[in-house]
């Protein structure tokens, strides 16, 4: 198991499987948020199994699957939500992690410098400097 903490309460991963929950549980995550598409992945890693393993194990499962390269204002709007309704850490995931940290930057356009927006993903190789403008965009729009 491989995650990589943005914040104290957000981190990413590349794809979970059902057997890393308990551990993940363990790291003290209490929600999920399944940010791949199941066209992209195998039926036994698809929405709906992770889902019942992820609940079965207690935790909040949100599925927001994002396309590569194509992330809406859907996505960002539905990842901010599952954000801040979280009861504690968040893990989302991902092919590898790159788009969970895009949707996570621009989930917290406003609330945070763009520098850090930026800033901590890239410490982990994520390099979100591209969505600059975006970023300072929405974070003008959210005023």
């Amino acid at each position: 198991m491989s995650f990589r903490p943005l914040t104290d309460r957000y981190a990413v991963s590349p794809q979970i499987s059902q057997e890393e929950l308990p551990a993940l549980r363990a790291a003290g995550f209490t929600t999920i948020i399944d940010n791949r598409p199941d066209g992209e992945i195998p039926p036994h890693l698809q929405t709906e199994e992770m889902r019942r393993a992820a609940e079965a194990e207690g935790f909040t499962f949100i599925a927001n699957p994002v396309i590569g390269g194509a992330v809406t204002l859907e996505n960002v709007e539905r990842q901010r939500e599952a954000i801040d309704q979280a009861g504690g850490p968040v893990l989302a995931y991902c092919a590898s992690g790159n788009r969970s940290s895009v949707v996570w930057a621009l989930a917290n356009a406003g609330r945070m410098p763009t520098d850090e927006l930026i800033g901590l993903p890239a410490r982990h190789g994520y390099q979100l400097e591209g969505l600059r403008h975006e970023i300072d965009r929405l974070a003008r729009e959210r005023g």
